[in-house]
């Protein structure tokens, strides 16, 4: 497409978005199913055509009496200028059906903008900004690692709060993105005391603003320093402009929102605290996954984690919210689905901790087990053990040393009840045998058993012991 090379002034993301949905004419008719890209917040399945209508006499007279009309409505420096008339024209000759879906996109986006730069007491305007850094795509990733509808980096996402993990990227987060964005263009502003610098700070960062007035001899209007700026942001704030412009008086070019399907007024948010994919509130509710992942673009990985510490939203269609909540509230077992490994998780009750000079045929004997059992029921391949480490004896739940607690146990016809234990604290000059004598019906074995203690020669004094009050 000849014409798409002079969109990349635009913004680097909206050449993905015109691959999908620009055309070289907007005569040509397109089925919006066939151009929409996943991120969008629309799903209609209706076609749309853009065609020509009548059109104004359009001069730059026009288009300077209706920027300083805009001019008058913020506190931006709206210029007239024959860059920024540039801009605006391209737009309008090639690029109308890519801004009309930019427009559909911003009756969702532009809600969540306006509430938070409110307030942050920052110019309502600003929501424009978004349109150029990301083409309103929240998971749109630049060729540097930004990432989001407000174009994070990694560490300067972190330095205003929003979290990555393999799980959540905040980043991708419409409301708390923006959020950060309200944050760090306040202390822009707040830097630079001016707007158009601040803008172009968000873009190339402050140092090269910086830089740009240095070498300007100390100047500190933007389109003075612009020739010293990067090349990308020397173009960011005419693009800017440009599309303040075209979302204001895109009727008078014939450029609409055509493929509305929700707004942002037509959702409502739900705390989740416990672990759910989007496959399974797709059952409960009926959403299709796509759209789920449209709404909540911070999932990396389509599933809602748990978090003991907190909770985590769920944006969902208002009308869907009955139907989720109709449903049992369940643990989502469409996770489960992957093969568990065979061995066993070792508990208190139900392994052994290896002591010094301990090794698996000595274990295997000890507890009377076949070494195949104890590699199987341990994960294990070779026979390397290490001092401390825990290995399961059993695959019988909670029983300890084969033997279970939870059953009684019979010494000398005598019913032992594993009810209670009594805590028996060593004596200097305490041995097993002597402390088994201390107490009826209690053998040496029955002392390693309860207090797991195979495999030691001798017993420190200070030791607590467990025994068997039944067996007393």
């Amino acid at each position: 497409m000849k014409k798409l090379f002079t969109f990349i002034l635009f913004c680097n993301f909206l050449i993905a978005v015109a691959q999908n949905t620009l055309v070289d004419s907007y005569e040509y008719e397109t089925n919006p199913i066939e151009v929409n890209v996943d991120n969008t917040i629309s799903y209609n399945t209706t076609d749309t055509k853009i065609k020509p209508s009548k059109v104004e006499n359009f001069s730059s007279m026009i288009l300077k009496d209706r920027l300083a009309i805009l001019n008058d409505k913020t506190p931006f420096d709206v210029p007239y200028n024959a860059t920024v008339e540039r801009f605006i024209r391209l737009y309008i000759k090639d690029k109308k059906e890519a801004i009309s879906n930019l427009m559909d996109r911003a009756e969702y986006y532009f809600p969540i903008f306006e509430e938070y730069l409110d307030k942050y007491d920052i110019p309502l305007e600003i929501k424009y900004l978004a349109v150029v850094e990301s083409a309103l795509l929240p998971t749109a990733t630049s060729h540097a690692g930004a990432k989001g509808i407000w174009q994070f980096m990694y560490h300067t996402g972190k330095e205003y709060g929003l979290d990555v993990t393999s799980y959540i990227d905040e980043r991708t987060d419409p409301i708390k993105a923006t959020e950060a964005a309200c944050k760090y263009l306040k202390k822009l502003h707040d830097t630079f005391n001016d707007w158009d610098l601040a803008l172009a700070a968000y873009n190339s960062g402050p140092g090269n603003v910086n830089k740009a007035i240095r070498r300007s001899g100390g100047k500190r209007n933007y389109w003075n320093i612009r020739q010293y700026l990067p090349q990308e942001t020397s173009s960011y704030v005419p693009a800017f402009y440009a599309m303040f412009y075209l979302f204001e008086y895109g009727e008078a070019h014939q450029i609409y929102p055509t493929n509305i399907e929700i707004d942002y007024f037509d959702t409502d948010t739900l705390h989740i605290n416990q672990r759910l994919s989007f496959s399974e509130i797709e059952k409960r509710t009926g959403v299709p996954n796509k759209f789920l992942t449209s709404l909540n673009p911070q999932y990396k990985l389509e599933i809602i984690p748990f978090n003991k510490n907190k909770t985590h939203v769920l944006t969902l269609p208002k009308s869907a919210i009955a139907s989720f909540l109709s449903k049992s509230y369940e643990e989502d077992n469409t996770l489960d689905n992957k093969e568990k490994p065979h061995n066993i998780i070792p508990n208190t009750e139900n392994s052994y901790v290896v002591e010094k000079l301990d090794n698996l045929p000595k274990i295997a004997r000890k507890f009377g087990i076949t070494l195949q059992q104890l590699k199987e029921w341990n994960g294990l391949q070779t026979n390397f053990l290490i001092e401390g480490q825990r290995l399961v004896i059993t695959n019988k739940k909670n029983e300890v040393a084969i033997k279970s607690l939870t059953e009684p146990i019979k010494t000398n016809d005598v019913t032992l009840k594993p009810d209670v234990f009594k805590v028996y604290t060593v004596k200097k000059g305490d041995s097993l045998f002597i402390i088994s004598r201390k107490f009826q019906n209690v053998s040496i074995n029955q002392l390693r058993n309860w207090n797991n203690i195979w495999g030691v020669p001798h017993i420190k004094p200070g030791t607590e012991l467990k025994v068997l009050t039944s067996t007393e």
